[in-house]
């Protein structure tokens, strides 16, 4: 890549952290935008004082100074959303906030001070149920069956929207569940953190059967980039991709995996359904696949583990880092 102005909403996140920290070690100029709502700061301390870094706490749900740096960026990653599907049913307008108003902030951003290039994080939330598994990044109807997939999919319209009105050149990113050490939120988390409670018996949101995939977040992290670089050499104006592993695995297999590494057994799960299909929460989609196969062709990239391996991974290196064991 020669361009040297990066931007990253949302760079104090669990992903746009790992990002942050690819780029500069790559020895480009990065700034970072993050109310630090979702992110935590000790994600990107290393960095602070860094001469290619900068940091502003800043919310872009309101125009503010934020708005100016936009002028000096070459390429905008925007990653800063509320990412709780859970709360995007309790309460709507907090991710029609968070993260399409502050998507719509970005985009005019963009225009007018005529941003190049952004990268959009969205998520596989966006084909709801689908029909077909693996599922492509062509398939239709879009059905988001939560305010979460819903919000991201407008979102994506927005971005393709500019892209046609005013030339914004974008890649949208449908990712799977992604995972990893700084991790905040998520299954994994709730499990380590029910059995450090209660060892004896572990609450399973759903009736264990969802099966989704999962990637390992420095898998993520080249995919991304592997991804913008074909934007770039291919001067390309608009490209979707899943990202994603090429498997996927249970919840209660993921429960199998956290107690064997907490070295609990004879661990009672208690299933608790919401749905009569067994659903954890309302908008749960219970099966997820992508195909990534165009990334693969288009790119060459493939990943390194495959979602239980990444699970495993993950979850040895919480406990050990954030657990004491």
């Amino acid at each position: 890549m020669n361009y040297l102005r990066f931007l990253i909403t949302g760079g104090a996140g669990f992903l746009g952290s790992y990002l942050v920290e690819r780029l500069i070690s790559e020895g480009y100029k990065v700034t970072v935008i993050d109310n630090l709502s979702s992110g935590c700061i000790d994600n990107i301390k290393t960095w602070l004082g860094c001469s290619t870094f900068r940091f502003i706490k800043s919310d872009l749900k309101s125009l503010d100074r934020w708005v100016e740096v936009f002028k000096n960026v070459d390429i905008v990653f925007h990653y800063a959303a509320n990412p709780e599907v859970r709360v995007s049913v309790m309460d709507p307008k907090i991710h029609f906030k968070e993260n399409l108003q502050a998507t719509f902030n970005v985009l005019e951003a963009c225009r007018n001070f005529k941003v190049r290039y952004l990268v959009f994080a969205s998520t596989s939330t966006v084909y709801g149920d689908a029909d077909k598994i693996p599922t492509p990044e062509d398939y239709h109807p879009l059905n988001p069956i939560s305010i979460y997939g819903a919000v991201k999919l407008a979102c994506e319209i927005l971005i393709q929207t500019y892209s046609r009105l005013y030339g914004l050149k974008a890649l949208i990113l449908r990712y799977a569940n992604i995972i990893g050490p700084k991790m905040k939120r998520g299954v994994i988390i709730d499990f380590i953190n029910k059995l450090q409670v209660n060892p004896k018996k572990l609450e399973i949101l759903g009736d264990g059967r969802q099966r989704k995939s999962y990637l390992y977040v420095e898998d993520a992290i080249d995919a991304t980039l592997k991804a913008l670089n074909y934007i770039l050499d291919f001067e390309k104006t608009m490209e979707i991709f899943n990202v994603g592993s090429e498997d996927w695995i249970t919840v209660e297999e993921i429960a199998d995996i956290v107690t064997d590494a907490m070295n609990l057994r004879n661990v009672e799960y208690l299933y608790r359904s919401v749905t009569s299909d067994g659903r954890g929460w309302p908008g749960d989609v219970k099966l997820m696949l992508l195909d990534i196969s165009k990334l693969k062709k288009t790119t060459g990239w493939t990943p390194r583990l495959n979602s239980r391996e990444a699970v495993k991974f993950t979850v040895n290196n919480l406990i050990k880092e954030n657990f004491g064991k």
